[in-house]
């Protein structure tokens, strides 16, 4: 039986430099998941070939920058996150050696074995993100779970850990106690197994 080894992380994109190679409709769909997540990610985007529809929208986000010509090497320089979302796999093999090199972490659109992170499927209700991966086997179902979540959670979870929050900034006491007390709070709130 398989397991999923990666690691979940969740990046202030705000404070890195994202460059994302290509402008098509892969590097649309990886900019919008990227903007949805953090609207003020610093974002370059480098392309010889780009759609309305990339032009359009960075043309409302000062925190992206849009490239139209070919990539170079030095496109590189000062990135942290790397994105490769063009339909040639040699370029990207290029690229990601550069990449790997100086220490970026490299996401390769559809080409999980160049990969150094994926981009899961997100559910998010207010301050509450989910990030779902299936180790690159199923986007799909990632997709299909993400809307299942959706649709699951109620609406008002953002009321709920404004509250606890509260609650938890109001403790006084070590540690331990803190720890004990929201437990004891959250233990009712969260769903419990059903017994057979």
């Amino acid at each position: 039986m398989g397991q999923n080894k990666l690691y979940p992380i969740f990046l202030k994109l705000e404070n890195l430099h994202t460059l994302i190679v290509g402008a098509g409709n892969v590097g649309l769909e990886k900019l919008i998941a990227l903007l949805n997540n953090s609207p003020e990610a610093n974002i370059t985007i480098v392309a010889d070939e780009i759609m309305d529809e990339i032009a359009g929208l960075v043309s409302k986000k000062p925190n992206v920058k849009l490239i139209n010509r070919k990539f170079f090497t030095g496109d590189l320089d000062g990135k942290d996150v790397l994105i490769l979302a063009t339909n040639d796999r040699k370029l990207h093999e290029r690229i990601k050696a550069i990449a790997r090199e100086k220490r970026i972490l490299t996401n390769v659109a559809d080409t999980p074995d160049l990969c150094d992170f994926y981009l899961g499927s997100v559910v998010q209700k207010g301050d509450l993100k989910i990030g779902i991966s299936t180790n690159g086997k199923s986007p799909t179902f990632a997709k299909r779970f993400r809307e299942y979540l959706e649709e699951f959670l109620p609406d008002n979870l953002q009321e709920l850990m404004d509250n606890l929050n509260k609650y938890r900034n109001s403790l006084k006491g070590d540690f331990q106690f803190k720890v004990k007390a929201l437990n004891d709070l959250t233990s009712s709130i969260l769903l419990k197994k059903p017994t057979a």
